[in-house]
């Protein structure tokens, strides 16, 4: 039973789980060792970075359309959730919040940026926690601006706005 391929069109943006999203700008058909590949040509402007799929791998690697309006609401939702902070060691912690972020997952990534919020009255992050906080809440706003067709910074501030407003409530 052949599972039905995933097809992007040129334009399209996707989401590609280890990187984010990035957009579709062109098909292309190379032979390599003798074997004649159909190609996603990927383009992440924020990472400058170009990345060739084969079309016959596209669903295995995880890459997808953007997210429904469903799921970006679910995420946004879960955003205004209480931050869950394990007591566990920080280095676990770390490599879990790495492999939700590299999900590609939407809500996985919004648990990562609620969990690792600080709030302006809250102790400070440490470095490595900023790091996957900010790494996380790119992922996320850039998607989030791809739906909504606006920038990363206002997406960003978007999800901030939403932070701040769901720790207020939270940290009384």
């Amino acid at each position: 039973m052949a599972a039905k391929a995933l097809s992007f069109d040129v334009g399209d943006y996707v989401v590609y789980p280890k990187h984010g999203v990035g957009r579709v700008i062109e098909l292309q058909s190379q032979e390599i060792a003798g074997t004649k590949l159909e190609l996603y040509v990927l383009r992440f402007e924020k990472e400058r970075m170009t990345l060739r799929v084969p079309t016959n791998k596209a669903e295995s690697v995880g890459m997808r359309k953007l997210s429904s309006n469903v799921t970006m609401d679910e995420a946004l939702a879960t955003l205004k959730g209480k931050p869950k902070v394990k007591r566990t060691m920080w280095s676990r912690r770390a490599q879990e919040y790495e492999a939700k972020i590299n999900s590609g997952d939407l809500v996985s990534i919004a648990e990562v940026v609620r969990d690792l919020f600080r709030a302006d009255d809250q102790p400070e992050q440490s470095y490595s926690e900023r790091q996957i906080f900010e790494a996380a809440t790119s992922r996320l706003a850039r998607e989030l601006a791809a739906m909504e067709q606006v920038d990363e910074p206002k997406a960003s501030e978007k999800i901030l706005d939403i932070l701040r407003a769901a720790a207020a409530i939270h940290n009384k």
